[in-house]
């Protein structure tokens, strides 16, 4: 897996203060996007143990809420499965930060995925820039969801998170 940037102590990519992991590659490469020099999947740095050694000193900072990690499009193909060890292994350590995952698939293609158990959001759907309203919280268009993924996976239909 690639990366582009760890931002710390952010307040815009979800709930309360949080580091982001921004991945390299995406194959939606949807018009309008915001963050277009993240879409090459051989871009920005390998995700290294220095890397991931920053990621876990910030989630050990008690206030810090959790870790949103974005892109890109962390579930590229090529990077999903370090996406989801990554994922799990959060998930393990820090049992008390929340997990929050960008991705341009659509939940019902990726709901099934072995490590989206421990994911606490998902925010969802291609950005579609006849969609796009700066309004509305932590999406860039109306069409992207929202989800609380541990509830949505709990009942077995989709639950759009209230945040």
């Amino acid at each position: 897996m690639r990366y582009h940037n760890i931002t710390k102590d952010d307040m815009l990519n979800g709930d309360g203060l949080r580091v982001v992991l921004w991945v390299a590659g995406c194959e939606h490469k949807c018009p309008g996007c915001h963050n277009p020099v993240t879409w090459d999947i051989e871009g920005g740095l390998e995700f290294d143990d220095a890397a991931k050694k920053e990621i876990f000193d910030e989630l050990g900072k008690n206030y810090i809420s959790g870790i949103t990690i974005s892109g890109g499009d962390p579930l590229h193909t090529r990077s999903r499965a370090d996406t989801g060890a990554l994922v799990e292994e959060i998930a393990r350590t820090f049992p008390n930060k929340t997990i929050w995952l960008y991705t341009g698939y659509e939940w019902q293609e990726i709901k099934d995925l072995p490590f989206m158990k421990y994911v606490d959001v998902l925010v969802d759907g291609e950005f579609v820039e006849k969609f796009k309203d700066n309004t509305i919280p932590w999406r860039g268009s109306s069409n992207q969801k929202v989800i609380d993924v541990k509830k949505s996976l709990e009942i077995g239909k989709t639950v759009l998170s209230v945040k």
